[in-house]
């Protein structure tokens, strides 16, 4: 299995995933944000991405301090100071959560923070059950995901209609 708590596997994946690859490690964005135990998450990763896609980057972050992450972001020149973040903090399963948007080069970004370590967080544990389900069910099975997804059929409900899924978000995690 890839070993995605790290991001070297991008290098020599798909061209999206190489062009990832340059732009995270161009703008050193998991060194710029290593105290928060970055993960990347969602479509990119593995292979089910489609135009638009973002690169959703999931970290942990202590309650109340949403604010410094935020500032701490601004002052490392993680986000350039030009560039416009949308910055919403949020309530996700009873959980406070920051979230963070901007383009970076031609992909869209997302932060989001959590007091929770990323490895818990439902968007990497989501990814990486939904990886494991595409390597047991194969091509066949991915191509119909991304179909799906280019019909606006977000991710967790794509493989619950394939998968035959009540509750696609709770059921993928079991």
């Amino acid at each position: 299995m890839i070993d995605f708590t790290q991001i070297d596997y991008l290098e020599n994946g798909n061209e999206r995933q190489k062009r990832a690859f340059e732009v995270l490690t161009k703008y050193k964005i998991f060194e710029k944000l290593s105290k928060y135990s970055p993960l990347l998450a969602g479509t990119i990763p593995i292979e089910i991405d489609i135009a638009g896609s973002d690169l959703d980057i999931i970290c942990e972050v202590d309650p109340g301090f949403e604010e410094d992450f935020l500032e701490e972001l601004r002052s490392c020149d993680l986000i350039p100071q030009e560039i416009d973040v949308k910055v919403e903090n949020i309530t996700l399963n009873g959980e406070r959560s920051i979230v963070l948007n901007f383009m970076l080069e031609e992909f869209p970004i997302e932060i989001f923070g959590q007091n929770k370590p990323a490895r818990e967080q439902n968007a990497y544990r989501h990814m990486i059950a939904e990886y494991k389900i595409l390597q047991e069910k194969g091509e066949e099975f991915k191509k119909k995901i991304i179909e799906l997804k280019k019909k606006g059929i977000k991710t967790e409900p794509a493989f619950g209609m394939l998968m035959h899924l009540e509750n696609p978000y709770e059921d993928l995690l079991k």
